[in-house]
């Protein structure tokens, strides 16, 4: 054990935070904020942005606990983590080039706008952008979950750690709405060296420090725990059923967020995304570091049990490390929480400004009126995040998972736009409507049908019942709903 002094651990944090905050606005002072550049950073990101835009779908918080936990509660189930992103980069060297084609050809601004562009139906457009609205509260609630583990830890659990999670979040919406998302990939930059930095510590030095070596900390592993290093079979809870269907699932949804969309209409080429898409997976090696940590957490702190697991690795630094070690550790952490959330704030923000209010209602159909109601409108998804927060407490890797059975519920609409000629708004909002349908009531009940993911169950409905109704309708009718997109220009490569 050492000593502690919850003032250095937090002092350092709060730095680490301010600190990338004034480098990300010195950043974009220059810059004159109009919707595109506030949105999608001007169409002009180029392999530096997109790689840490692209890459905060798997470098949040969730790698910093949640990842940890479920190695140091579960054991295999946690590989999916390191599965399902590598199969998303696979599908997005394909999707991503083009999205970003759409994009640039229709000046699309959201994930609802590709929807607008390729079915041309207001109705399906404003459906989706509320659903998405919705469904980004719980992903910007799990930052904040995570975001009060970091910071009661590096408080040495002395203190309530409630109003600083409020007054860090209500700091980092102020900073999206000045900054936009050409802020938030400057902030990322420092955020993703400083959570490489961490999680090497964790995956590699922590293991050396006990065991002498990552590769004698798993061979203890191993005799102490064999259980755990191998799925269950079947339909069994975290089986290999649930494993499968888990990692379809959330790769088939990485890129279907509102902040993904955005992301990808922000790249200056289809070349940038693609490279993007090579270089991606070399972050999933540093995941497996986390799967170390959780695992050299469970042979030095047994014991923890419930949402506790999430903190297993953070405990281990608290017990034995200095306090400046864990300020830099915690406020690596809170930046891999407070970074990807300002750009789910502006994601949403944008989502219920254009396609709301603006296209269904006309209020802000202008772009005068669009940046500063989309500023208005971060402070409101702010509010709302933290109410749920405060509301209803879950685990991190729960409210991923709802996250994902929710938003993969788009992808059917997305692929289609794309691949399936007959596919039209009533097809794909019959789809929507079926999948979730399903995926409501099984996840909230925490069912899992023969150990089907609950969000693959209802995405596989979704997906037949998009073909169904197709096949169903008059073959000129999805021609007639929809827009001059659907002659599907924008799939094509580009010569």
């Amino acid at each position: 054990m050492v000593s502690s002094s919850p003032a250095v651990s937090l002092a350092i944090v709060a730095a680490v935070v301010l600190a990338t905050i004034v480098f990300a606005l010195l950043g974009v002072h220059r810059i004159k904020m109009n919707p595109r550049q506030f949105i999608v950073g001007g169409r002009s990101f180029g392999t530096l942005f997109l790689w840490v835009l692209l890459a905060g779908e798997i470098y949040t918080s969730f790698t910093f606990l949640g990842a940890a936990g479920w190695a140091y509660g579960l054991g295999a189930p946690a590989y999916y983590i390191l599965a399902y992103g590598t199969c998303a980069y696979i599908i997005g060297y394909f999707l991503l080039p083009a999205v970003w084609r759409a994009g640039k050809e229709h000046d699309l601004l959201t994930g609802p706008d590709f929807f607008t562009a390729f079915y041309g139906s207001k109705t399906l457009t404003v459906a989706i952008a509320v659903c998405q609205f919705v469904l980004v509260v719980p992903y910007v609630t799990l930052q904040l979950s995570a975001l009060q583990i970091l910071l009661q830890m590096a408080g040495y659990g002395r203190y309530d750690a409630t109003a600083s999670v409020a007054v860090a979040f209500i700091l980092i919406a102020l900073f999206v709405l000045t900054a936009g998302l050409r802020g938030t990939a400057w902030a990322s930059i420092i955020k993703d060296i400083l959570v490489i930095g961490a999680v090497l510590f964790a995956g590699v030095a922590i293991p050396m420090r006990f065991f002498g070596s990552p590769a004698a900390m798993l061979d203890r592993f191993v005799r102490l725990h064999p259980q755990m290093l191998a799925l269950v079979p079947g339909t069994s809870a975290h089986g290999t059923i649930w494993f499968v269907t888990t990692v379809l699932l959330t790769a088939t949804g990485f890129f279907m967020g509102p902040q993904s969309m955005i992301a990808t209409y922000s790249g200056k080429s289809e070349a940038a995304l693609r490279r993007n898409a090579v270089l991606l997976p070399l972050y999933q090696l540093i995941l497996l570091l986390m799967i170390f940590a959780g695992f050299s957490a469970l042979l030095i702190a047994p014991g923890l049990h419930g949402t506790q697991v999430d903190r297993s690795f953070l405990t281990v630094v608290a017990r034995y490390y200095p306090s400046w070690v864990l300020g830099l550790i915690a406020g690596a952490g809170a930046l891999a929480a407070l970074v990807p959330a300002s750009g789910l704030l502006l994601a949403a923000a944008s989502v219920f400004v254009k396609n709301v209010l603006g296209d269904a209602f006309g209020v802000t159909a202008s772009d005068a009126a669009r940046t500063p109601a989309t500023r208005v409108a971060v402070i409101v998804v702010a509010l709302l995040a933290l109410g749920l927060w405060l509301a209803v407490p879950r685990t991190i890797v729960e409210l991923l998972l709802i996250y994902y059975n929710g938003i993969t519920q788009f992808a059917p609409g997305v692929f289609a736009a794309l691949v399936w000629r007959r596919a039209d708004a009533w097809s794909v909002g019959a789809g929507l409507l079926a999948g979730f349908a399903v995926a409501i009531p099984l996840t909230y009940a925490n069912i899992e049908p023969w150990g089907i993911n609950a969000g693959f169950a209802a995405l596989l409905i979704n997906a037949a019942v998009v073909v169904v109704v197709s096949l169903l309708r008059p073959s000129g009718s999805s021609d007639a709903t929809r827009s001059s997109p659907g002659n599907r220009p924008a799939y094509r490569r580009a010569d």
